[in-house]
């Protein structure tokens, strides 16, 4: 799928998960020109993204606004693609921060293996090479601290630890290698 999606100033940056622990789906939602997207991501990708706006956050200076929700609106999610390559970044001029958010592309490689890529700008395409899907977006950074909140949120409400292996318990039973 091929297409390119770039919102100077998205209404909405939201993210969130979708069922029970341990069989979650994370998502990324951008609402923006009347048009909600929703990009299918992994747990680690969603925070990494928290990470990185929060040390970008700590050079800026404290917003008095009222923090937007950042959790997912809606829980019937139709997803538009899923993530790959993740780019972000400050507009020092615009004090607002650059999300780029890639499709990830499942290609065939020359052994005839099947190996995972996000397409990058300045790679040379064929007519026969598929496209990846962009979007670019930027958001105040009273959204990237409400993403953030609800992040810290969304990945923190799987499940628990085990306390003797570190894994996560499975509320069916837990097989712990250092207890057996």
């Amino acid at each position: 799928m091929s297409f390119l999606y770039e919102f100077d100033d998205a209404d909405a940056f939201r993210t969130g998960a979708v069922g029970e622990p341990g069989q979650r789906t994370f998502f990324i939602q951008i609402k923006a020109d009347g048009r909600v997207l929703n990009v299918k991501c992994e747990k680690q990708q969603v925070a990494a993204i928290s990470q990185h706006l929060r040390n970008l956050l700590k050079d800026l200076p404290e917003s008095r606004s009222m923090l937007p929700d950042a959790s997912l609106q809606q829980k019937d999610i139709e997803v538009d693609f899923v993530l790959g390559t993740i780019g972000l970044g400050y507009d020092r001029s615009g004090m607002r921060m650059f999300i780029q958010l890639d499709e990830l592309v499942i290609g065939d490689s020359d052994d005839s293996e099947t190996e995972m890529t996000a397409m990058d700008e300045d790679d040379a395409l064929d007519e026969d090479d598929a496209l990846a899907g962009r979007v670019r977006l930027f958001i105040s950074p009273e959204q990237a601290e409400s993403f953030c909140n609800a992040a810290d949120t969304s990945v923190a409400g799987g499940r628990e630890p085990c306390r003797w292996c570190g894994a996560p318990k499975d509320p069916r039973g837990h097989a712990c290698p250092r207890m057996n």
